[in-house]
C-alpha cells in the first residue's frame, strides 16, 4: 500500500471491513441483495435485503465468517469496467443496478475479493489481512436511499480499529454510554414516554421530566432577560401563505406537515418560530435608538421526520425550540 496518513489508513480499513461483511452475509444468505456500505466514524455499516429478519444472535455467525475472510488474506483488487459490464455482474442486484443508472460516467469502479464484487469507489486496503480489530454491534432498519416509500433494508453496524486494545477501549466506552442512554434513563427515572396511540416522535413529559424541563426553562428565561431579550409567544399554526413567502414551503416541503383547511383557507402547523418574531418586529416603525431589538421564545414546533430517523429525544416530530433573534435594522 502507498504511504498514507493514519486517518486515511483507518478509513480504508473500515471501508474494507464493510466490504468483507457483505461477502460474509452473501455466504450465509446466497439470495442477499445489497444496498450501500460506507465507512463511518469509528466503524462501518452495510444495508441488506435478506430472506428473513436478522436478530442479534446472527451477528456472531456473520462476524465469524468475516474473521475467516480476513485470515485468508485475500487481495482486494480495484478495477474499472463499463456500465454494461457492471450490469452483467450485478444482474441479480436491483439496488446496485439503480445506483448504476444514476451514475453519469461511462466507466464505474469495482472492488473484488475472490469471487465477490462490489460497486465502490474505495479506496481499500491491499488485502483482507490488513483489516485490524473489528466487531459487529447492532442491527437497524434503514429505508433504501432514506425514502420511506422505498423498501426497508436491514442495516448491520460494526466498529473497527487498528488494534485489539483500541477496540476494547471503544467497546468499554460504548458499554458505559449504554448505561447512560437517555432513553434508558427516561424509563428508569420516569422522565418521559412516547406512545403509539399519540404517534411516534411525540413526547409526553412525566412529572419528574416536567420538573427538569421547568428548571432548564427558568434558567433560560432568566439568562435571556439578563441579556436584554424580551420574551414572546407566537401561535402554533398560521396561514400557509407566510411559509410560501418565506421559502420554507418550497425548500423544506418534505419536512413539513400537510396543511389543514380552516374556514376555506390553508393553515400550517409551524415548523419554526422566526416568522412570528419578524411580524412582531414589523408592527411599528422603529427608531435606530431602539436597536438592537432582542426577542426570544421557547416555542413548540412540529416537523415531519421520517419514521426510520426518529430516536428518543434527539430526533422527534414535536419539540420546544430555543429561538432567539436580534434585529439590528
Amino acid at each position: 500500500m502507498e504511504k498514507v496518513s493514519t486517518d486515511e489508513r483507518v478509513e480504508r480499513m473500515r471501508h474494507s471491513a464493510s466490504h468483507v461483511m457483505a461477502e460474509a452475509v452473501l455466504q450465509l444468505f446466497p439470495d442477499a441483495r445489497f444496498g450501500i456500505g460506507p465507512a463511518i466514524e469509528d466503524g462501518f455499516y452495510y444495508d441488506f435485503e435478506l430472506p428473513r429478519p436478522l436478530t442479534p444472535e446472527d451477528l456472531p455467525a456473520i462476524e465469524q465468517r468475516m474473521r475467516e475472510i480476513v485470515a485468508s488474506d485475500v487481495p482486494l483488487e480495484h478495477r474499472t469496467v463499463s456500465k454494461d459490464e457492471a450490469r452483467v455482474l450485478f444482474a441479480n442486484q436491483p439496488y446496485k443496478l439503480e445506483l448504476l443508472d444514476d451514475l453519469e460516467e461511462g466507466a464505474v469502479s469495482l472492488y473484488s475479493q475472490g469471487g465477490f464484487n462490489d460497486l465502490c469507489r474505495g479506496p481499500h486496503v491491499d488485502s483482507t489481512g490488513q483489516i485490524g480489530a473489528f466487531k459487529l454491534t447492532r442491527i437497524a432498519g434503514a429505508y433504501w436511499r432514506g425514502d420511506e416509500n422505498r423498501p426497508m433494508l436491514q442495516r448491520v453496524y460494526g466498529v473497527a480499529f487498528e488494534t485489539e486494545a483500541e477496540l476494547e477501549e471503544h467497546l468499554a466506552r460504548l458499554a458505559e454510554a449504554a448505561k447512560r442512554d437517555h432513553r434508558k434513563l427516561g424509563r428508569d427515572l420516569d422522565l418521559f414516554s412516547v406512545h403509539e396511540e399519540i404517534g411516534p416522535g411525540l413526547v409526553c413529559w412525566h412529572p419528574n421530566g416536567a420538573t427538569v424541563r421547568q428548571l432548564i426553562e427558568d434558567f433560560w428565561k432568566d439568562e435571556h432577560r439578563r441579556r436584554g431579550y424580551g420574551l414572546v409567544y407566537t401561535p402554533h399554526l398560521g396561514k400557509l401563505d407566510q411559509w410560501k413567502q418565506s421559502g420554507h414551503w418550497e425548500f423544506y416541503r418534505e419536512n413539513l406537515y400537510s396543511p389543514m383547511d380552516v374556514d376555506g383557507q390553508q393553515y400550517l402547523i409551524k415548523p419554526m418560530n422566526c416568522l412570528g418574531h419578524i411580524l412582531i418586529y414589523k408592527t411599528k416603525v422603529r427608531s435606530y435608538r431602539e436597536l438592537p431589538v432582542r426577542m426570544a421564545e421557547l416555542g413548540t414546533v412540529y416537523r415531519y421526520e421520517r419514521g426510520g430517523l426518529l430516536y428518543g429525544l434527539t430526533r422527534v416530530r414535536g419539540f420546544t425550540q430555543d429561538d432567539s433573534h436580534i434585529f439590528c435594522r
